[in-house]
């Protein structure tokens, strides 16, 4: 069994200790063989540990630091100042080995500068990107990257994104043979941007990668792809309208009476799979290690489930597949 340790910065998002601390004890309750590597500020962070009881837990190795990367730094300052900082140490124990994975609700443009800093990418990838998971209508679940990464890309870097996309969805997904689409404005071979087409001819020229052409925005949720791909201003516009609509919907029974109570119950019924927080978590891919970035308001169990996305992409060893994918099979000259 692969080690099961994470590093957790502390302090990023929008709360800090008061939601990361009893999300790290709920995940050493829930798996006994995981162990925890705390980063943080100590006034903050030991009142907090102290109450969840993880002070002293056998589990947990807590390192107190100086600095917190805030959502308003710059990456280029977060690189340049942010040396002592819980988000730039949780990495340090990654890269040295001390931990398997780190996951941080900070800031993501910082995470990502320090994460390629840090750990670097697999050979045959030049930037990582950001994959989350969306539920489908009959259950089940796709890959979307880039969600924000990078806010423009060519036709190469987009094919990239399809095979690292294409591992994700085989290793942590269980997929024998994904579906493979790019996010486009129509499904004809003419339609959309000349990156948009390029990387298609290019995902098409792959061995033994299923790519099924172009998908539209209504296809996001119907199940008719395992893994779709766009750049990251689409990726970032889609996934945040998507978690609009669910929480609109699942906020509709907030309201009195008794047919207001009835609607609550059929939604939390029949729609409670929607819920933002029960896929929390993106995943910067193509790195030498596993970072997943939580929601900066992300509460205790969206947090939670970014830690268990974390543990299952060491259990299934994800930049290792994606790193032995592009060795062995790689994209022709253009794409390298």
């Amino acid at each position: 069994m692969p080690q099961l340790t994470v590093a957790l910065d502390m302090m990023g998002g929008d709360y800090g200790p008061p939601v990361t601390v009893p999300a790290a004890a709920q995940a050493l309750s829930l798996l006994p063989h995981l162990k925890l590597i705390l980063f943080g500020l100590e006034p903050e962070l030991s009142a907090w540990l102290n109450r969840c009881k993880l002070l002293h837990h056998p589990r947990v190795s807590v390192c107190f630091t100086s600095q917190v990367v805030t959502n308003e730094q710059k990456p280029t300052h977060a690189l340049r100042y942010g040396a002592n900082s819980s988000m730039r140490k949780a990495l340090d124990a990654l890269a040295s080995g001390e931990a398997a994975a780190c996951v941080s609700a900070g800031n993501t443009g910082a995470l990502m500068a320090m994460a390629i800093r840090v750990l670097n990418t697999v050979p045959g990838v030049d930037r990582p990107a950001l994959i989350t998971r969306l539920p489908q209508a009959r259950g089940g679940y796709a890959l979307l990257l880039d969600v924000g990464a990078n806010i423009s890309c060519d036709a190469t870097t987009l094919a990239r994104f399809g095979v690292m996309g294409e591992q994700a969805a085989r290793h942590v997904l269980g997929i024998s043979s994904p579906r493979i689409s790019l996010l486009n404005v129509g499904a004809e071979a003419s339609k959309g941007s000349d990156a948009i087409r390029q990387a298609g001819q290019l995902l098409a020229a792959i061995p033994n990668l299923n790519y099924t052409g172009f998908i539209e925005g209504d296809g996001l949720f119907a199940g008719r792809a395992d893994v779709i791909v766009c750049d990251g201003f689409v990726g970032n516009v889609a996934l945040k309208t998507s978690e609009g609509v669910a929480r609109m919907l699942l906020g509709l029974g907030e309201r009195r009476g008794l047919l207001w109570k009835m609607l609550r119950f059929w939604i939390k019924r029949r729609l409670s799979h929607l819920n933002p927080d029960q896929y929390n978590g993106a995943s910067l891919i193509g790195l030498r290690g596993s970072v997943v970035k939580s929601h900066g308001s992300a509460g205790s169990p969206a947090f939670l489930n970014a830690i268990l996305q974390a543990v299952a992409e060491i259990e299934h060893e994800l930049p290792a597949s994606i790193a032995h994918r592009f060795d062995t099979a790689p994209m022709d000259s253009h794409a390298r």
